[in-house]
């Protein structure tokens, strides 16, 4: 929207900032008075499974923050809990607005629920202008020579550097527009009990908050970032930012994390780089082909006839595998809702490629239990490690959950972290302890199958069946292919 009207609406939703904020820069720019609106959407939080929610509760630290920062600029924040397709429509009116403005929203849901408010506007005269704000490129930004949507991610990578430049990465200076916001007495925020919901360990965890802790946790990675490369792997190390929670509600701006990577001269700050441009490929991804959400991305693995064995499933959630790396992974996020990149791409082969469970199973859970749940993300993380999504690799990539363990947790520092009953294990021994001999296994207090787990299943037996799996499954939809069926 150009020009100038009277009054428009910033309407919140996983941009939880004051600062560098494009709806909120470009309300500012366009309106003469802005008010502000965030809804607790009981179209999401009932759908969560359980009552003790940690991002809930990282989401109303951010928005008593944000409440705060938009009153000291003069504005305020009106917090409102029900459905937002009718809430966000009905304010508009009540405040007789000409525009809400937001932030685009990539997943299908939201894009539902955003083509719904557009038309409870227009039907009262009044539009919908939304920005991109959560990445740095985003739909059709990035495509071929032939003018294609990328589906392989190096091709991408490389396109995506060569088109970046300080105009994408500049900041939306919203402390120079401030004589604009309407002055807004709003309610407080609802308390987690007002909102159905239960008071988790979040606190306990020491992760700072709402923008101002994005602030502390980036200011603190910048001074290590050079590091990274060396460090990310390495589950026991303090080598990641810890800040894919605050990207994931917008208590930190993307354009800020990207301009500071790039003006680094370090192989640490490319590698980081890279993985901020692995979260605007998994966007566009979902874009272009939002069949993701529900089947494979390569159509020649929809039909792998995975065995789905319950046991196998409950023992991987429950951290009772036998194989430590994995189980101690699986206790990092039943306790904390976080668990490292690298652990994420290992039990998600393990639960895939040696316990032969649908991709889809593990997928759900890490989406009721990550903190830092994104669908993009996280479908296409998980479809990578099951090799149904966006890779060049071939499906025989399957992690040795023991040789990872010996690679990047050769102390088993992390695993004795997570698995204390392993404490006195040898090192010799962390990584495979049901390979420790009878006396070993009595003088450490550890006897397999009594005090921990026995291997749920032999790696080397079970490669061999997901390679009959995926093979019979590809071997499948060519020969429908040829048949001209489907």
């Amino acid at each position: 929207m150009t020009g100038v009207i009277d009054r428009a609406l910033v309407w919140f939703r996983r941009d939880l900032r004051a600062e560098d904020h494009a709806a909120l820069y470009h309300a500012l720019k366009d309106a003469r008075a802005v008010w502000c609106v965030f809804v607790f959407d009981t179209e999401i939080l009932e759908a969560l499974p359980s009552r003790a929610d940690r991002r809930v509760e990282f989401i109303r630290h951010a928005v008593v923050e944000l409440q705060a920062a938009l009153e000291a600029l003069g504005g305020g924040l009106t917090v409102l809990h029900g459905r937002a397709r009718e809430l966000v429509p009905k304010l508009a009116g009540e405040l007789g607005v000409d525009a809400v403005y937001a932030n685009h929203d990539y997943e299908p849901l939201a894009i539902a629920r955003d083509a719904g408010v557009e038309h409870r506007l227009a039907e009262t005269g009044r539009n919908f202008v939304t920005f991109k704000d959560q990445c740095i490129f985003e739909q059709d930004e990035v495509l071929t020579q032939a003018g294609r949507p990328f589906t392989v991610f190096t091709p991408y990578k490389n396109a995506w550097l060569a088109k970046v430049d300080a105009f994408f990465v500049k900041s939306y200076p919203i402390a120079t527009r401030t004589s604009q916001f309407a002055p807004n007495a709003g309610r407080p925020v609802p308390t987690l009990d007002e909102l159905g919901f239960e008071s988790t360990n979040l606190d306990r965890l020491k992760l700072p908050l709402g923008a101002g802790g994005a602030r502390r946790l980036f200011d603190e990675f910048v001074e290590r970032i050079d590091a990274y490369a060396d460090r990310r792997d390495y589950p026991a190390m303090r080598g990641p930012s810890y800040l894919s929670v605050h990207l994931r509600f917008g208590t930190i701006s993307v354009r800020e994390l990207a301009r500071t990577a790039l003006a680094i001269d370090s192989a640490g700050a490319r590698t980081w780089l890279s993985e901020l441009i692995w979260r605007d490929f998994y966007f566009q991804i979902l874009w272009h082909h939002p069949h993701v959400v529900e089947r494979s991305f390569k159509p020649e693995f929809e039909g792998i006839a995975f065995p789905n064995p319950d046991d196998h499933f409950e023992a991987w959630c429950g951290a009772r595998t036998g194989y430590p790396l994995v189980d101690a992974a699986m206790r990092q996020i039943a306790s904390s809702g976080y668990m490292h990149n690298r652990l994420r791409m290992v039990v998600a082969s393990f639960l895939v490629k040696d316990l032969h469970v649908d991709w889809r199973w593990g997928e759900r859970y890490f989406a009721d239990h990550l903190n830092d749940f994104d669908l993009a993300a996280n479908n296409g993380g998980w479809q990578w490690a099951a090799s149904t999504g966006c890779d060049a690799q071939p499906y025989f990539r399957i992690f040795n959950p023991v040789t990872q363990s010996e690679k990047f947790d050769a102390q088993g520092r992390f695993i004795r972290l997570y698995l204390p009953e392993l404490a006195h294990v040898p090192d010799r021994y962390i990584h495979a302890p049901w390979t420790m001999p009878p006396l070993e296994q009595a003088a450490t207090g550890v006897t397999i199958g009594r005090d921990y787990p026995a291997p749920i299943v032999d790696h080397a037996a079970a490669r061999a069946v997901t390679l009959d799996l995926y093979a019979a499954a590809a071997s499948g939809h060519r020969a429908r292919g040829a048949a001209g069926i489907g």
